[in-house]
């Protein structure tokens, strides 16, 4: 049963250096098979920002997880004008990594992640035409039995955030067409600071039977209406165990755990309990 930790917006530069320890602490006692991030590694994509997330990295990988991370629109600079239009993720890729839409394959899901931060825009993301043949390709040759990931920063879907709705990824109509021809089963982005859950058709008709799981920020202090949180995700054949960890002033602690399970093309939260500190 594979088991992926799933962080978004770490905003080093504009972090809690105790909530960041604390992460890793969890993550560590989790024992995950893929600890992915969904973007926004740095506050403003200054270099000491990213030797920051860089250290952050090698401290997870030299505890032994595995990671796949996609860049954010905060990894761009902003302010660095001909930075961010001639080489925009540079320093992204020397310090972060080299593979802008990686894939990790394990036993029970194939996980693919897509870079949607764009120069052009100050705040959106955008999908290419290449990554949607690319979200295509990657998940016909998979293990058909395995769950089938899709990591974005930017969320494919318009969502409402207290008073405000957060726009799509531009182009997300193309690319939710590719990913419901792909049969993607589970949507994981950030961007929003805000941890939520929906099934794709509630959100779009066209969408697909995709669950759509949104993290908050893990370590940064710009929270919008909730702490620092991150989710645990636990994989088994048509069903997931979706946690909630949230930072209580002390340390992370299980707030929300829900099951769902694929029925008629759907995803369904079950109405079973489910244990706080699911067993790995």
């Amino acid at each position: 049963m594979p088991r992926i930790i799933h962080l978004s917006d770490l905003h080093f530069g504009a972090h809690d250096d105790r909530i960041v320890a604390a992460v890793e602490e969890q993550v560590g006692a989790e024992q995950p098979d893929l600890v992915v991030i969904s973007g926004d590694f740095t506050q403003r994509a200054r270099t000491e920002q990213f030797q920051e997330a860089c250290r952050f990295l090698d401290r997870l990988k030299g505890a032994g997880h595995e990671v796949l991370g996609v860049p954010g629109n905060h990894d761009i600079p902003l302010y660095d004008v001909l930075r961010r239009f001639l080489s925009p993720l540079t320093r992204y890729t020397r310090y972060v990594d080299d593979v802008l839409c990686p894939v990790h394959e394990m036993a029970g899901a194939t996980v693919l992640g897509i870079n949607t931060a764009r120069s052009l825009t100050f705040k959106d993301g955008r999908v290419s035409h290449e990554q949607i043949d690319l979200i295509r390709k990657t998940f016909e040759r998979t293990d058909s039995e395995a769950m089938r990931i899709l990591v974005t920063h930017h969320p494919l879907f318009a969502l409402q955030i207290g008073d405000e709705v957060t726009p799509a990824a531009g182009r997300s109509e193309l690319a939710l067409d590719a990913i419901g021809d792909a049969g993607v089963d589970l949507l994981l982005a950030g961007h929003n600071h805000h941890a939520d859950v929906h099934d794709a058709r509630d959100l779009v008709t066209r969408a697909g039977s995709a669950l759509v799981v949104q993290a908050g920020t893990a370590t940064s202090i710009r929270v919008r209406e909730q702490p620092q949180s991150f989710n645990r995700i636990d994989i088994e054949p048509g069903t997931l165990t979706l946690t909630v960890l949230v930072w209580n002033g002390d340390r992370f602690e299980a707030e929300d755990a829900k099951r769902y399970r694929q029925q008629d093309g759907r995803w369904r939260m079950s109405e079973q309990d489910v244990p706080l500190e699911a067993a790995h």
